[in-house]
């Protein structure tokens, strides 16, 4: 037996006051699922699990290392992100500093990604891929100090040399799966922003996989274009036990794609939540064409609040590399079924997708502005994640993207570019992000939606976000007609 802890390091310390503030409370900050899963399968085979989420602790590095120091695991897992990579990295060079004998564990989409340029010396072990089919061989191999070589998927050092023991096996019996371990996690501090007041919550998955294969998702990478479903027996059995342990009623639905095959997966789950009034709400993602009134009608009436949707951009063309080509009137459509039955529906915009120009992103953000079911949007900039074909287009100069850097850290979607785009420079696409948010939640009758979900102080911040943009907007342009002038008066007036 082993004593294993998990360690999520804090990632929005480094977001500054407002940015960081929507991160936490807006749901950035949810439930560590994936890890909270790795520590059930350990338990589940005899190891002494813990884990310390030190983004919902607010627990800063030097803090997190004297902790786990303190705490003297055998190991420490960790799961890392391409955006947020580097934290997971720093946290582990700091721990090797303060003592070198704990073994590091890395796993998640980033190392999946990039293998062994991920494998950085402060790691004792990688992981490639979904890992629940072979984490308790690996912790037996680790525990005996032989037969690492026979697990698949391991990044592991032999002689200073980095070994690889090949492509895994994933994952797609879930009902085979242990429910999470949320006992591990301090559940009175997730709580998540709704127009029905802010809520305790946990996240859940009900299914794997999503089958389309947009350009700035590395789906074929991480070979999740397969679906796999869990079934609703079991969901339902999940549901009652975070009930009964933990009091809490809202679930955030990590599927990628919550109503692919409604009638044979979510209608049934839905059913049983009514049936066994189990008062509980829920949320998700979708696509716009995958929401009609009538399975609205079933989702909102088993406890469905709020549904999010990626619209990107209005420009056909650009929809067409991009591979998302719905058609445009479906998200009308979609937002106007969510109003009727009080859902809210969060419409996704991303601006800087290969052939960008002020033009498209004029048209997006007149759709957006003028059409009357529009009630929100989020406005993020594309990021070129590593893995994605979007990734490769701008790394190779293609369609007129420029890829600025390779610097992950620098990958986040708002208030930053890492790329030129066309005649738009990355500093246009951030006043142009500003913009977009201006003009949407500059309008009085979106204010109350903010703060419903945000409360008071989150309206506040929202609103000193605007008119701190407005005021920088205003500013620059004072600044600009006063060097014209300068410019056109004659030299002896200069």
């Amino acid at each position: 037996m082993m004593k294993i802890l998990v360690v999520y390091p804090r990632w929005t310390g480094s977001y500054g006051l407002i940015s960081g503030y929507f991160a936490r409370k807006s749901g950035g900050v949810i439930p560590p699922l994936n890890l909270a899963l790795i520590a059930a399968i350990a338990r589940q085979g005899g190891h002494d699990v813990s884990i310390i989420d030190a983004e919902i602790l607010r627990i800063d590095e030097d803090d997190l290392v004297n902790m786990v120091v303190e705490k003297q695991p055998d190991i420490v897992a960790m799961t890392g992100t391409s955006p947020f990579f580097h934290t997971v990295k720093s946290f582990a060079e700091s721990l090797k500093k303060v003592d070198s004998s704990i073994k590091t564990l890395i796993g998640g989409q980033h190392i999946t990604i990039d293998g062994d340029k991920a494998f950085f010396d402060c790691f004792d072990y990688g992981y490639n891929g979904e890992c629940e089919d072979q984490l308790l061989s690996f912790f037996d191999a680790v525990d005996k100090g032989k037969g690492i070589e026979k697990v698949k998927g391991v990044f592991y050092r032999h002689n200073n040399k980095i070994h690889y023991t090949g492509p895994n096996v994933y994952q797609r019996q879930l009902d085979e799966l242990p429910f999470p371990a949320r006992d591990l996690l301090p559940y009175d501090k997730y709580k998540i922003g709704t127009l029905h007041g802010r809520k305790n919550f946990t996240s859940i998955q009900s299914m794997r996989g999503c089958p389309w294969h947009c350009i700035f998702c590395a789906s074929d990478k991480l070979n999740t274009t397969a679906v796999s479903k869990r079934s609703p027996e079991s969901i339902i059995e999940e549901m009652k036990q975070v009930i009964d342990n933990f009091g809490v009623r809202h679930f955030f639905v990590v599927d990628d794609v919550l109503t692919l095959y409604f009638d044979q997966h979510q209608k049934i789950i839905c059913e049983y939540i009514i049936q066994e009034k189990m008062n509980v709400t829920f949320e998700g993602s979708t696509r716009s064409n995958l929401i009609d009134e009538k399975n609205v009608a079933l989702m909102a009436e088993a406890g469905l609040i709020r549904l999010s949707f990626g619209l990107e951009t209005v420009d056909s063309e650009m929809r067409k590399t991009m591979r998302k080509q719905v058609p445009l009137k479906w998200y009308s459509q979609a937002n106007k079924i969510l109003n009727t039955y009080n859902v809210e529906a969060s419409n996704s915009v991303m601006i800087g997708l290969p052939g960008e120009t002020r033009t498209t992103i004029k048209k997006t953000l007149d759709f957006l502005e003028n059409d009357p079911y529009v009630k929100q949007a989020n406005f993020a900039i594309a990021v070129p994640y590593p893995g994605t074909e979007f990734h490769t287009i701008a790394a190779e100069g293609k369609q007129g993207m420029e890829l600025l850097t390779d610097d992950f850290s620098e990958y986040r979607r708002y208030g930053t570019s890492v790329t030129n785009v066309g005649d738009l420079s990355s500093t246009d696409l951030v006043e142009l992000q500003n913009e977009g948010f201006v003009s949407v939640y500059s309008k009085p009758h979106r204010w109350a939606h903010v703060i419903k979900k945000n409360g008071w102080f989150g309206g506040f911040l929202m609103l000193m976000r605007v008119l701190r943009i407005i005021l920088q907007k205003n500013l620059k342009m004072i600044k600009k007609v006063k060097f014209t002038s300068t410019q056109t008066r004659p030299k002896e007036f200069v």
